[in-house]
């Protein structure tokens, strides 16, 4: 990589870094043009030309973090054997990456990842798709194998993924659930809906 390819990478996530921190300390309303020049330090030419609008910052920053998400749960199939054991792990590697991340979990279940995301679906999902990839491929292969419910690909990970991003929304917004409760409870109840 070049050093110009290398200043343009190191601006495109200086500005993601603060925009996070805007977002969190101030809302959608508060994530401005003006803020992220000012919080950053970087014109707003710059951050037009890496990436295209406003809206191509938030949308950047959801894709991020959810780039970030779906590497930890590739990472926590890797590790497993079976079916059951991988359903477990990919439950609690979501919920420990809300715990851990949660200002990053609170953009990428906000309103406003929301909205960017379903309005360039295509264009996210082709940009996870070296991600997803395996993760698919994985619950294939399970499903062959006998171990997960012949459903399709789509309707399967919602029935294994949809559970857990409730919980995290709830958490997040509500805060009356025990996470630490959900790790030990959920990944079991969510198998019982998938597996064989």
């Amino acid at each position: 990589m070049s050093p110009k390819q290398q200043r343009g990478e190191a601006t495109a996530a200086q500005v993601l870094d603060c925009a996070l921190d805007i977002y969190v300390a101030q809302g959608e309303a508060g994530l401005t043009l003006s803020a992220i020049t000012s919080a950053s330090g970087v014109s707003a030419g710059s951050i037009y030309h890496h990436f295209g609008s406003l809206q191509g910052v938030a949308l950047a920053l959801a894709q991020t973090w959810l780039n970030r998400l779906l590497d930890e749960l590739g990472k926590a199939l890797e590790q497993t054997d079976d079916a059951r054991s991988g359903v477990h792990a990919v439950v609690r590697a979501y919920l420990g990456f809300a715990r851990l991340n949660p200002d990053a979990a609170r953009l990428m279940h906000s309103v406003t990842a929301d909205r960017e995301i379903t309005a360039h679906a295509h264009r996210v999902r082709g940009a996870q798709e070296a991600r997803l990839a395996p993760i698919a491929a994985w619950l294939h292969a399970h499903q062959a194998s006998g171990q997960l419910v012949d459903l399709p690909l789509p309707v399967l990970e919602s029935l294994i993924l949809g559970p857990v991003t409730g919980i995290v929304r709830r958490w997040l917004s509500v805060g009356d659930i025990d996470m630490e409760e959900a790790a030990r409870t959920v990944p079991e109840r969510i198998w019982r809906s998938v597996g064989r």
